[in-house]
């Protein structure tokens, strides 16, 4: 259910699993822990016995958002995230346009026009962009958290499950290579959106 903690070659390739952007670092990370065989199968097997639910389990939430047609947008190179973001501004002016129209006459007022229509175009997008950063930031808090609260049959029955050590350091390996850069990027994304509509409302002032 959970990744048990390995030793020699199988533990580094799990580890190199889950966190293929740093296969170096990750499989290094086995060799510096220094406890007993004993201790290493005890935490192993305690591991194994994850009472968590399957679909609850933040690993697999992350897998899920990985794999998902939707959410895996945010782990596209830069060319497969940018190329949404633009069909989404394009088909946004068969709405934008008929509306900024209203307030502006193409004939008479172009720049306002096409100030307004441009400005108008990015809501779409944005709702694309807020639901894909709230996905991803809600797997990057569940992988963080050292602790996992779960339902075993959904009548309020909650409880909460330790990570071993082992899992919690996989599961911050995942958010720091994985889940960071994809939210960083959105970060980035909101900012270049304010600033071009911060440059429209400055470009109606000025014509």
């Amino acid at each position: 259910m959970l990744a048990e903690n390995g030793s020699g070659e199988n533990g580094k390739e799990r580890l190199q699993y889950f966190c293929p952007v740093a296969p170096f670092f990750v499989a290094k990370l086995p060799m510096e822990r220094s406890e007993p065989p004993s201790q290493q199968r005890s935490i192993g097997a305690k591991a194994s016995r994850c009472p968590v639910p399957a679909e609850q389990v933040p690993i697999r939430e992350y897998e899920d958002m990985r794999t998902s047609w939707f959410y895996s947008w945010g782990t596209r190179t830069l060319r497969g995230y940018l190329t949404p973001i633009v069909i989404l501004w394009l088909l946004s002016w068969a709405v934008a346009a008929p509306v900024a129209a209203v307030s502006f006459s193409p004939g008479r007022q172009l720049p306002y026009f096409l100030i307004s229509g441009s400005v108008g175009c990015l809501v779409l997008p944005l709702l694309a962009l807020v639901q894909l950063y709230v996905g991803w930031q809600h797997v990057g808090d569940r992988l963080r958290q050292p602790e996992v609260p779960y339902e075993e049959s959904g009548w309020y029955d909650g409880q909460v499950w330790v990570k071993p050590d082992d899992v919690a350091n996989r599961d911050r390996l995942i958010v720091e290579y994985q889940v960071s850069p994809i939210v960083k990027r959105l970060h980035i994304t909101f900012c270049i959106m304010a600033g071009l509509t911060l440059l429209s409302a400055v470009g109606c002032l000025l014509f």
